[in-house]
């Protein structure tokens, strides 16, 4: 048996596959803003020296972090259904459950960015006059991104690739297009090899992009 790629012409591939790459695209998106912007206010509530904000955060970021991917998602789409009275979607569960997921991770990646900021530069917000507020907004978090910009699209990357895995509750991803279009066509070994290579080629060129954004934010330092 030999393998035979053809039948991937535009007309299949545009028929099966593209509704699931921007959904892979869409979801990966937004599961870095959400959890970017959730994740910094773990980090902060972690950092605020208050146990009764340290702990909370903690305890989601750890629970989070040890809980595989996949159970969090199967979790999600079929738990919340069962608590809310009705059906939520595949592609919503699936939102909803990245960003909660990814917000523990960035928090972990926001915190050691925060702390790698020097504590003179906080005091001498302080000696302005800067409020708890100004001196992180203005200060310590534009700093704080940028020296952790190279990880934070690190972790995106692996983000994409993880986008994958909501093949278990149905959700139409780059995955499930090419699948589909290899079982109509008979050809499933073929789907799933090229599964793998758009896989590589698209975490690939992010890898190289991420490593020329590391060496400029180098230099700038």
């Amino acid at each position: 048996m030999s393998l035979d790629l053809s039948f991937y012409t535009w007309n299949v591939i545009s028929a099966y596959v593209l509704k699931g790459f921007y959904f892979s695209v869409f979801l990966t998106a937004v599961s870095t803003l959400g959890g970017v912007f959730f994740g910094t206010l773990l980090a902060l509530m972690r950092l605020s020296g208050s146990k009764w904000l340290d702990l909370p955060a903690a305890f989601y970021v750890n629970t989070m972090r040890s809980v595989p991917l996949v159970m969090v998602i199967l979790w999600f789409f079929l738990l919340v259904p069962f608590i809310i009275g009705r059906p939520i979607g595949a592609e919503v569960s699936a939102v909803v459950t990245f960003i909660a997921f990814e917000a523990a991770y960035f928090s972990e990646i926001m915190r050691a960015g925060i702390q790698s900021i020097p504590r003179g530069q906080v005091f001498a917000g302080q000696a302005l006059g800067m409020s708890y507020r100004q001196n992180m907004s203005l200060v310590v978090l534009p700093q704080a991104f940028r020296n952790m910009l190279p990880v934070l699209l690190t972790q995106t990357i692996v983000l994409f690739q993880d986008t994958s895995l909501v093949y278990a509750i149905g959700a139409y991803d780059l995955l499930k297009g090419l699948e589909t279009a290899g079982k109509n066509y008979g050809r499933p070994i073929e789907s799933y090899l090229l599964a793998a290579i758009v896989y590589f080629i698209i975490s690939y060129t992010l890898s190289t992009i991420v490593k020329r954004v590391h060496r400029k934010i180098a230099i700038i330092r």
